[in-house]
């Protein structure tokens, strides 16, 4: 079985099946995992990032997350878009998530459940042998020369020289 595809797709675990092709545009592909049924040594490839494949598992160790791109739309450089980590079997090694918010992977001994992606990164979860973590949450943000005259959804608003900044991590709406 190979990894699910998405915006960055992920690895499987078993016999070394290839991780989840990307969407066109939207991310990179997920890491190949390592093992095979009844293998003890199994793990998941990372996640594909915005800006990077994610990384191919070997023998204990999750693969890497891929990382994601750097903006710098509100005036300072964040990165967001990072891929979760891909979990391990039966080891600590678990697959670290990529810069921009991925979660580390899980483990099924020690029990451990994949990482939530950070919230407002649009990050993806790490993978998990019993629970895998949730993708974290994305965010708009808006950089204008024009000010606002009604905004819905309690936007963060700051300034960067002569641009308003409007930063949505809810549901909202605005009005110029």
């Amino acid at each position: 079985e190979t990894g699910g595809s998405g915006g960055g797709g992920g690895g499987y675990s078993l016999s070394r099946n290839p991780g989840g092709s990307a969407t066109a545009g939207q991310g990179n592909d997920g890491g190949n995992g390592f093992g095979a049924s009844g293998n003890l040594q199994s793990a998941g490839g990372g996640g594909g990032g915005a800006g990077s494949a994610g990384g191919d598992a070997s023998s204990d160790t999750g693969g890497a997350g891929g990382n994601g791109v750097s903006s710098s739309i509100t005036g300072t450089p964040v990165t967001y878009a990072g891929g979760g980590g891909g979990s391990v079997f039966n080891s600590s090694n678990r697959g670290s998530g990529g810069s921009g918010g991925g979660g580390n992977g899980g483990s099924n001994n020690p029990a451990v459940d994949g990482q939530d992606g950070t919230a407002n990164t649009g990050g993806g979860g790490g993978g998990g042998y019993s629970t895998a973590g949730s993708g974290g949450s994305g965010v708009v943000i808006l950089r204008t020369l024009a000010t606002a005259s009604a905004t819905t959804g309690s936007p963060i608003v700051t300034q960067d020289g002569s641009y308003n900044i409007y930063k949505f991590t809810q549901s909202g709406s605005i009005t110029f």
